[in-house]
């Protein structure tokens, strides 16, 4: 039999303390957001359609930006027991220079159309975390502009090499001359990738105001109040505007970007160069034999080839081609701070986040890109302690088993089927 009794009124009014209501609604559902997907729900509920698209979305079917995020997903961690690590270290040096965090700010292209504070709430952002902020040749901020949002932290820089050469030339001499120390010389955008969500929501720049745009801010206001009230949504380094987002990048880029243009620009360029959008072993190994500083495995987000290589699985196969000697960092698909905890196990120096940063930053701002750094890093001290590592160093391949989804037909097998 229960045995019953008549409720102590001392101990009810223990059970009965309620939490201080949070009055500042930015702060309350910031605050609520436990994930990077819940930032994502948030920025999709507060951000008109077209631009969120553009964010979210890749090219074509979108299969390498599902692929690469699925790549993550099918992880198995290996921890260690009776390895106590009561507390974590997830400070790296990264081409010369600290970083609280083994991730930095990816280069992102229009920001300032997602939430009005663009590019300056991700650099004071990432000045404020200790690591670095990468500001893309087709932002919306300046490059004096983000060394003022960050004075003194690390600025890096994101060139594209265009049809007008002198346009990059200027661009990376006036980088250098604000202090970035870090030039990403983007090699996968020789044309623009199609981008379907776009051209179905009649996405350009800058916004147009259609019957459809208008519908669809009728429950956004605040975003249309900050977009009308605001300077000029424009490119900070670039004077062309108008159009689709890919016929502004076809107009710009040139698809004859080739090692000679690599060698004009390490000539110009005083500080660490690496090449972003490397997608094969073959490529990473001639790169480190060029003499360049590192590399980044990118399919640009899943934004430009669609069912291209997964930079995550290409990972451990480049780590083992170019040695322990060479900087390989990664992007594409990183949603949880497990994904880096796994980038780092299986080669990579360093990764770079772009959607989950942008996800905040639609969500609430500069707090609302805090809250990015703040959820991806707990995420990584959590994930360690719980691998039985104290510091990044500790993590080796052994930690992590890439699961097999996508495996690669055998030679003998895909001949057999030709036949």
């Amino acid at each position: 039999m229960v045995q019953r009794q008549l409720p102590n009124p001392a101990e009810l009014l223990e059970l009965m303390k309620f939490k201080k209501p949070e009055l500042d609604g930015r702060k309350r559902r910031l605050d609520a957001a436990l994930t990077i997907y819940d930032l994502r729900t948030i920025a999709k509920r507060r951000t008109p359609k077209a631009a969120f698209d553009y964010t979210d979305g890749a090219a074509e079917g979108e299969l390498s930006l599902a692929r690469a995020r699925q790549a993550f997903e099918d992880v198995e961690f290996h921890p260690g027991i009776l390895k106590p690590a009561p507390t974590v270290d997830t400070s790296v040096e990264i081409l010369g220079g600290p970083s609280a965090l083994p991730f930095g700010i990816a280069p992102t292209g229009f920001t300032r159309l997602m939430q009005t504070e663009g590019e300056t709430a991700g650099a004071g952002a990432a000045a404020a975390a200790g690591i670095p902020f990468t500001l893309s040749t087709l932002g919306t901020t300046s490059i004096e502009g983000v060394k003022a949002a960050n004075p003194n932290g690390r600025n890096w820089f994101q060139l594209y090499v265009m049809r007008d050469r002198e346009i990059s030339y200027e661009l990376t001499r006036r980088a250098a001359a604000a202090g970035f120390d870090t030039l990403q010389f983007t090699v996968d955008t020789p044309v623009a990738g199609a981008r379907l969500r776009d051209k179905r929501n009649g996405f350009s720049i800058p916004p147009q105001l259609t019957l459809g745009t208008i519908i669809n801010a009728i429950p956004r206001p605040w975003w249309w109040y900050d977009f009308l009230t605001t300077p000029k949504l424009e490119f900070a380094s670039l004077s062309t505007t108008g159009g689709t987002v890919g016929e502004l990048l076809d107009a710009a880029m040139d698809p004859t970007i080739s090692y000679d243009d690599l060698a004009v620009i390490r000539d110009l360029w005083p500080g660490k160069i690496v090449i972003k959008g490397v997608q094969n072993v073959e490529d990473s190994v001639r790169l480190k034999d060029a003499g360049v500083d590192g590399i980044v495995l990118s399919n640009h987000g899943g934004r430009q080839l669609d069912r291209a290589p997964i930079p995550f699985r290409l990972l451990p196969h480049v780590r083992k081609a170019v040695g322990g000697d060479f900087t390989v960092m990664v992007d594409t698909g990183i949603m949880n701070g497990a994904d880096i905890v796994a980038s780092v196990a299986l080669g990579a120096d360093f990764t770079l986040i772009g959607r989950a940063y942008l996800y905040g930053l639609m969500a609430g701002g500069r707090q609302g890109v805090d809250r990015t750094i703040a959820i991806l890093r707990t995420e990584i001290e959590r994930t360690m302690r719980l691998l039985g590592v104290s510091t990044l160093a500790e993590l080796e391949p052994k930690h992590v088993t890439q699961l097999a989804r996508l495996v690669p037909v055998a030679e003998g097998a895909a001949e057999s089927v030709v036949r």
